[in-house]
């Protein structure tokens, strides 16, 4: 079994803020009640105090959707955000896609090159993936 995240409180008012500000440019207009109140139906709340509630004043954690990432996949940097999360029985580990802002290519040889644009990984709290190259390298590495 898995457990899916909610944000903490500081990112879904951040996540009402910029819904409200994209909305603006295209012309319409809402209130920042009614920017919360989407949020809380886009997470299957019937409403802003029903989400709060569920979302408690508990520590925040690591990851959470749409966070920009800096690191390494494969020893190859990348910047990128996350496109799908879960955290998993053990509480300390989470599956995480990240979608890249550039593909990366994860082989070493000039002959031949792979790209991966997308990948899905298991991480720690402190940002390392749990899988490991031969040389026993995490696969990702998080620097922010």
């Amino acid at each position: 079994m898995t457990t899916h995240i909610l944000p903490d409180l500081t990112e879904l008012k951040a996540q009402a803020k910029r819904l409200r500000a994209a909305l603006e440019t295209d012309g319409d207009f809402i209130t920042h009640s009614e920017a919360l109140e989407l949020i809380a139906r886009q997470y299957g709340c019937r409403d802003w105090n029903t989400l709060h509630a569920q979302v408690g004043n508990r520590p925040s954690e690591p990851y959470h959707m749409g966070g920009q990432w800096a690191g390494t996949y494969l020893g190859q940097p990348f910047t990128g955000v996350v496109h799908a999360l879960k955290k998993l029985d053990d509480g300390a580990h989470y599956q995480i896609s990240f979608d890249f802002d550039e593909a990366v290519d994860v082989v070493k040889f000039d002959s031949f090159s792979a790209y991966r644009k997308r990948v899905t990984v298991t991480m720690d709290r402190q940002g390392r993936s749990v899988q490991k190259t031969s040389d026993g390298q995490p696969y990702l590495v998080l620097t922010r």
